[in-house]
């Protein structure tokens, strides 16, 4: 302790000591809060990318597999198939082969969008500095 704060009265001291931790807390509340807007800002940016993107990935998506049920029935009919027959069974395959590929794509995703990612690090990483500073005084 130092001079200064040593003929200070205790009522005094305490009284200072709740004063900075009451400017600490706002503090902090007020950094959790920008970090949190910020992090919000940055999904909510990615979301309207991905919207868009996926949008125009599905239309695209869909004449690529007409065509490729259109190919690979044509194929069947070359073989010998029926025409009917050879539709239902290459839009069969086309669905269950881009469905396990969707699929798999998804679950990928869903395992890199996790909570952890969205921590707001900076903010914990003060909070624990506070936190050694409140023991160092009391």
């Amino acid at each position: 302790m130092s001079q200064a704060q040593e003929g200070r009265p205790l009522a005094e001291l305490l009284g200072g000591l709740v004063g900075d931790l009451s400017n600490l807390f706002r503090k902090e509340v007020q950094l959790a809060k920008t970090e949190a807007s910020e992090k919000a800002s940055q999904v909510m940016g990615a979301a309207g990318s991905i919207a868009v993107g996926g949008v125009l990935l599905l239309g695209a998506l869909g004449v690529l597999l007409a065509g490729l049920v259109s190919l690979l029935a044509a194929w069947m009919v070359n073989a010998g198939m029926g025409p009917t027959l050879s539709n239902a069974v290459a839009a069969g395959i086309v669905t269950v082969v881009v469905g396990l590929i969707g699929w798999m794509t998804l679950s990928k995703g869903l395992s890199a969008i996790k909570a952890s990612n969205l921590n707001m690090n900076r903010t914990a990483a003060s909070l624990g500095r506070d936190a050694d500073v409140v023991k160092e005084r009391l």
